[in-house]
């Protein structure tokens, strides 16, 4: 069997079916499961960008819109916005719908947060992402908005947990 080469790009998409073991007590597709789907596309994508392994060290602003039903067709998208030094932010958006409708609704979003590391853990600079549209652009700015805001809520939650200043 031949082996092919994945070419790098910014954007991944998975799609599947909301399956049984998904549930929640309320017969809906579990938050904890969205948010693990959510995960895994967001690193198929970042290590798709960079060519290393990467891992979350951020989520951000996490939101549920509508709940997604046993049997639906989830579609996960992840595509990166916007790089930093080490950095790779990551939006990704989940929508679910009835498989022969094709037609998809939004039901959750958020902007993930990836770092690649070398073998002693060290964050590995990022391959740098340059918007090229309107969109993209749009992207980038909300990512460093984010971003500014991510820092403001940290110190406010510093002295709850117990973290000196600047770490």
């Amino acid at each position: 069997m031949a082996s092919t080469t994945v070419e790098r790009t910014h954007e991944s998409t998975l799609r599947f079916l909301a399956g049984p073991a998904d549930l929640n007590v309320h017969g809906k597709v579990h938050g904890g499961a969205v948010m693990k789907w959510m995960d895994e596309a967001g690193y198929v994508c970042a290590t798709a960008w960079c060519g290393r392994p990467c891992v979350t060290v951020y989520v951000g602003g996490i939101r549920f819109y509508r709940p997604i039903l046993v049997g639906q067709l989830v579609e996960v998208r992840a595509r990166l916005i916007h790089t930093g030094r080490t950095s790779m932010h990551i939006a990704v958006n989940v929508s679910g719908g009835e498989p022969a409708e094709r037609r998809l609704t939004p039901t959750t979003h958020s902007v993930m947060v990836f770092v690649a590391l070398d073998e002693a853990g060290v964050p590995l600079p990022a391959p740098v992402w340059k918007p090229r549209t309107a969109a993209d652009r749009r992207l980038c700015g909300y990512a460093e908005r984010l971003t500014r805001l991510g820092r403001q809520l940290e110190e406010e939650m510093r002295p709850h947990l117990g973290q000196p200043a600047g770490h």
